[in-house]
């Protein structure tokens, strides 16, 4: 059976919102956080669902199970909050990561996400980073529901 008439724009309108509608939220949070917003205020409108979207990227190289092995890149389950470097014993650290320290904090998080190996020089980590804040303040929310 065709559509015609209000069946069809009804139909349009429905298919033109579904494939919009995770942009258009994401452009919705990131106004929401006003003009030139901190990464505060990005964690502020960030979604944890989006962020384990965005995780995907990430994924190819790091797991996030309680039980999970590490790959090539360490489990990321439980790692806001925890010491830099010195969570999962039997994973071979950098030197250099070893040596930034501290914990992860959001704002550290953030710093990473953005370039990892500009934060840390030396880091083994292969992935260029995430340009996009509010990708990267998603993915921490989403990381700090793994714990």
């Amino acid at each position: 059976m065709r559509r015609s008439g209000p069946a069809l724009l009804v139909g349009a309108v429905a298919l033109v919102l579904t494939a919009c509608s995770s942009g258009d939220d994401k452009e919705a949070r990131r106004r929401s956080a006003g003009p030139s917003p901190s990464p505060a205020a990005l964690l502020r409108v960030a979604s944890a669902s989006a962020g384990e979207t965005v995780f995907g990227q990430c994924s190819a190289c790091h797991s996030i199970g309680r039980d999970a092995a590490d790959r090539s890149g360490p489990n990321l389950f439980g790692v806001m909050g925890a010491e830099v470097a010195n969570r999962r014993p039997r994973f071979p650290y950098t030197g250099a990561l070893q040596a930034f320290g501290g914990r992860w904090t959001p704002e550290r998080m953030d710093a990473w996400l953005t370039n990892p190996k500009r934060l840390v020089p030396g880091t083994a980590m292969g992935f260029a980073g995430l340009a996009d804040p509010l990708d990267r303040a998603d993915v921490i929310a989403y990381l700090q529901t793994q714990h």
